[in-house]
């Protein structure tokens, strides 16, 4: 072995025996003992990035990943940040079903107690929407919320959210990831027993979910909430809200952190809905629904001539702004939907004389659409995620959206329509538009900075046929916007790399107006297109 190499192993060699040494968790050693170099290379090289929200990563020993002792840490940072600002203050903390879930949000709530905050621990695993309401309820100074969302079993994460229960933004998240750096060992770290809570907020919550419907009368409902902590929850507030014809996937209903039905626990996913519409032919279901495991996401899926079909995220943002805004009558509102969505949400608010903002991706940019003039009253992004509560949850809100797709269905029914026909309606008004997203693999980060590099100095100069104009999105977020088109169709990609992975994604729109069977065709066709070349681009 070379100096050099024999510098390095000593020098990883001597941070994972600091690493054991201060391991609360007995487990740690052994894990790490078991581990070969590379592993222990890849466990050390970095801290767990605190990124979106909070951490998200795989369930292991050592600081690359999500574990007791990198919990514990992270905590005692985000205690620092609000320490300055809100000394004594209440914080929230729930936990999903997933692996240690239930073991990490006890520690967070024993460290927050022991730095002084009045702190709420939830008696039993929630969506993470209850969370993020109960912030908002109480006033709290914090939430944190234990879950990762859709990830795979082997995933956990720490989702914080600031006052408002709203997601954190910069500089905050910097902030926490400064104070992290700068955490005592783990064991070290000073921690208060606390008494589990919670429940007056939950009944509060569900109460609250129920009330977003407009109509009355009930509606035949298939629902799964895959594997994950929403299943109940749904049953109750459907239930509060007069839905009580609701079938459930049974194979799917219980908690089980390890997924056994699916290869990859989010409804977006190819197979992952089938049992649900299987169910929802089965009972002759007028709406199947399917919540991700943390329930901060709803997916709908509706019949079809040829069939059960989900609808995509888009698709079903149209037609709840639209429901929204038809039915809204105090106040001038606002909806929003972020840069890589459909644009049909901005000629709808334009129809109902509502502004439409734009955001970048993701809920903290979304959350906070509010502007000088009217009021969030929805919002929503193309990966099933809605907020259609804004003044009770800032976030997105799978229970929420549930409740507000059966009521649209029932609306529909009660005029002789169906989702179909009001997605007709829609195409007509609006034109017809198509989404889909393409994604391009790449050997590292780097090499998607780089290619996205490449498309800034030479951009494809056509898109199915029309010349392009390239909006650069820099500085705010690293994406590219190519638009084209003439009066009767225009085109639409989006690029910008994975924050989370080796990859870059496109999101492609197309519209096109004219008698509704050809326009679709046309759409479609140059979708196809579209689809077929934009993966080869730089």
């Amino acid at each position: 072995m070379s100096a050099m190499l024999m510098a390095v192993h000593t020098e990883l060699s001597a941070a994972v025996a600091e690493w054991v040494a201060h391991d609360p968790d007995p487990a740690s050693a052994a894990e790490l003992a078991a581990c070969d170099d590379d592993d222990l290379a890849d466990r050390f090289a970095r801290p767990l990035t605190f990124g979106t929200a909070g951490l998200r990563g795989p369930l292991r020993a050592g600081p690359n990943g999500m574990n007791l002792a990198v919990v514990l840490r992270a905590t005692w940072g985000v205690a620092q940040v609000l320490g300055d600002h809100s000394p004594g203050s209440a914080i929230v903390v729930g936990y999903d079903a997933r692996h240690r879930s239930a073991e990490f949000a006890r520690a967070s709530a024993e460290v927050f107690a022991a730095q002084g905050f009045s702190v709420s621990l939830m008696f039993c695993p929630v969506p993470t929407p209850v969370v993020a309401f109960a912030v908002r309820n109480i006033g709290a100074a914090a939430g944190v919320q234990i879950t990762a969302s859709h990830n795979p079993a082997s995933d956990n994460g720490y989702k914080v959210y600031a006052a408002g229960g709203l997601q954190i933004v910069e500089p905050t998240d910097r902030d926490i990831e400064h104070a992290i750096a700068a955490a005592p060992p783990a064991d070290q770290i000073p921690r208060t027993p606390v008494d589990h809570d919670g429940v007056e907020q939950v009944r509060s919550y569900l109460e609250r979910a129920a009330t977003v419907r407009r109509t009355s009368g009930s509606v035949r409902v298939a629902l799964t909430p895959m594997h994950g902590v929403g299943g109940e929850f749904a049953l109750d507030a459907l239930a509060l809200a007069g839905f009580g014809d609701v079938h459930v996937v049974e194979s799917q209903f219980a908690p089980d952190p390890d997924f056994p039905t699916v290869t990859f626990p989010n409804p977006e996913e190819p197979g992952a809905a089938d049992q649900l519409l299987a169910l929802a032919a089965d009972i002759d279901a007028e709406i199947a629904v399917a919540l991700d495991p943390d329930a901060d996401r709803c997916a709908v899926g509706v019949p079809t001539p040829a069939g059960w079909r989900m609808l995509t995220g888009d698709e079903t943002g149209w037609l709840l702004g639209d429901y929204i805004l038809s039915t809204h009558r105090s106040g001038a509102a606002v909806v929003a939907s972020t840069v890589v969505s459909s644009r049909m949400l901005a000629s709808i608010a334009a129809d109902h004389g509502a502004r439409h903002v734009e955001t970048l991706t993701g809920f903290k940019w979304l959350a906070r659409a509010d502007d000088l003039d009217g009021t969030l009253v929805y919002a929503y992004e193309e990966a099933i995620g809605h907020c259609v509560d804004p003044a009770a949850v800032r976030d997105k809100d799978g229970i929420s959206t549930a409740v507000l797709a059966c009521d649209l269905v029932v609306a529909l029914r009660d005029r002789g329509r169906t989702v179909l026909d009001a997605l007709d309606d829609l195409a007509r008004r609006h034109g017809v538009h198509t989404t889909t997203a393409v994604t391009r693999r790449v050997g590292s980060p780097q090499e998607a900075v780089e290619v996205m590099a490449r498309l800034r100095s030479h951009a494809p100069v056509s898109l199915a046929g029309f010349d392009v104009s390239v909006t650069d999105l820099q500085p705010r977020t690293d994406a590219l916007v190519f638009t084209g088109g003439d009066d009767t169709a225009t085109v639409r990609v989006v690029t910008r790399p994975s924050g989370t992975e080796p990859k870059l994604k496109s999101y492609i729109e197309v519209r096109c107006t004219g008698e509704l069977a050809a326009a679709r065709a046309r759409a479609e066709k140059s979708q196809s297109a579209l689809a077929a070349e934009v993966p080869q681009w730089a």
